[in-house]
């Protein structure tokens, strides 16, 4: 599944070596839609990880990612985890970083100044009050 996401980068973290045959980066991607800031960890895996070496804390970028779902058997308990995964990052409209031209990036068009706006319905945080924590059974 393909998504895009837009906003300013709030941090960006080291590349990790998490196998000899795997590798990611993690950064934090802050998206502005409503009254509250959102702020989404994306990684970078494999020969993505360099992606975001031209851009800065404070840029604002465009990045299109994929939805990734897995589950694991860890002593008979199926657990589940997911990875928002980019494979693209265009630079945004608050100045920062120009798109390098020779990688497969394309620079966004420009817009009107606003707040950083997430464009994917998809994305959009729901109306719906939040439940009191006496609504839930969570341990924390």
């Amino acid at each position: 599944m393909a998504y895009e996401a837009t906003g300013r980068l709030h941090e960006i973290f080291d590349e990790q070596q998490v196998s000899e045959k795997f590798r990611k980066r993690e950064f934090v991607l802050e998206v502005v839609d409503g009254q509250y800031p959102e702020h989404i960890k994306f990684q970078l895996v494999q020969d993505k990880t360099a992606l975001i070496d031209s851009y800065k804390i404070g840029d604002e970028v465009k990045i299109s990612f994929n939805l990734r779902g897995r589950g694991f058997n860890k002593n008979g308990q199926m657990l589940y985890f997911t990875n928002l995964e980019a494979w693209r990052i265009e630079a945004g409209t608050g100045g920062g970083a120009a798109a390098p031209q020779g990688g497969g990036y394309q620079q966004a068009a420009p817009r009107a100044a606003a707040p950083a706006q997430n464009s994917n319905p998809n994305l959009r945080a729901s109306a719906a009050p939040i439940a009191s924590d006496d609504d839930n059974d969570l341990p924390f």
